[in-house]
Formats: C-alpha cells, sequence, structure tokens
C-alpha cells in the first residue's frame, strides 16, 4: 500500500521552487519565469528503502512583503522542502521566519533546506557561516540545482526518508 504525504515546497520568491518541483516530477526545466499564485499541486511516486510513498507536491507561493504563506496550506503537511537561492542572501533571513511558521502552523514535521542554484555557486551570496548556523541546528541541507538537475533527487529523497521514519501517513 502507497501512503500519500502531502510536502509544502516554501521559501523567498522566485528561489526555484517551482523550477524544483517541476525538475523533479517531469525531468524538465524552463528558463521561462512564472510567478505561482496561490498553490500549485502536483504528485509523484516514490521508492524508498522503508516504503513507497505518493507525494502530494504543495508548491506555494512566494514569501515577500506583498504576500505571505497562507497558514492553510501548511496544514496537514508531513513535511516541506524550505528553498534558498544560493545568490541572494536574505532569502536565508526567509526560510529562518518561515521555519518558525511552519511549527507554529503544523507542529514539528520532516523538513530539508534546498539550497538551490548551485549551477551559480561563483555568484553566491550565502556564506559558509550562515550554513554553519542551520547545520548547526541540524537542519538537512541539500546543495541543489533545477536548472542542471544536481542534488534535486537527493533532496526529495532526504525529506521522504524522514516523513517514513517519523511517523506513519495513511
Amino acid at each position: 500500500m502507497i501512503q500519500k504525504a502531502k510536502v509544502c515546497l516554501i521559501g523567498a520568491t522566485a528561489v526555484g521552487k517551482s523550477s524544483l518541483v517541476r525538475r523533479f516530477v517531469r525531468s524538465i526545466f524552463s528558463d521561462d519565469y512564472r510567478t505561482t499564485i496561490g498553490v500549485h499541486i502536483e504528485t509523484c511516486k516514490v521508492e524508498r528503502p522503508r516504503g513507497a510513498l505518493e507525494l502530494v507536491l504543495w508548491d506555494l507561493s512566494g514569501e515577500d512583503e506583498f504576500q505571505t504563506v497562507q497558514p492553510s496550506y501548511l496544514r496537514g503537511a508531513a513535511g516541506c522542502l524550505l528553498v534558498v537561492d544560493g545568490t541572494r542572501r536574505e532569502t536565508c533571513d526567509v526560510v529562518l521566519m518561515l521555519v518558525e511558521r511552519v511549527k507554529s502552523a503544523v507542529g514539528p514535521v520532516p523538513f530539508v533546506v534546498v539550497l538551490n542554484k548551485v549551477d551559480l555557486v561563483a555568484s553566491w551570496e550565502v556564506t559558509d557561516g550562515e550554513l554553519s548556523r542551520m547545520t548547526e541546528k541540524g537542519w538537512a541541507i541539500v546543495e541543489a540545482s533545477a536548472k542542471t538537475g544536481r542534488g534535486v533527487v537527493e533532496a526529495f529523497a532526504r525529506l521522504s526518508d524522514a516523513i517514513l521514519g517519523t511517523r506513519p501517513w495513511t
């Protein structure tokens, strides 16, 4: 029996949440940028050593000064991918705030921080110190590129494993 798990992708505007979903679900990437309005939902089945999951991926609109993640979108989440754009340091601050918002909306659920745009590492603004602070908190961090595909499967796999290891989902 395949278990279902709602997974929310959250982060600042234009960090690559939709691109990560498209890369993972359909193995495609497009340079066309389209802002997600509200939520876009995709599903994908994954096989992991501890079982199979049907991930229901909620790609939430970006968090910025004009819009905020709706707590109702977070309810029922089995886990989250918190996406940071390595080329924009301020997106780390957004993720730090969103962790607290997720905890207050759904309690302690597993999450993975995806440090996106590793293909542009020469332009990164996220510092080693900021990454160290996240790892010191025990946060799982995966460097990824929706453009090249590097690290994308690993990010979803690590979150899926954490969901399967934390509690049963039906």
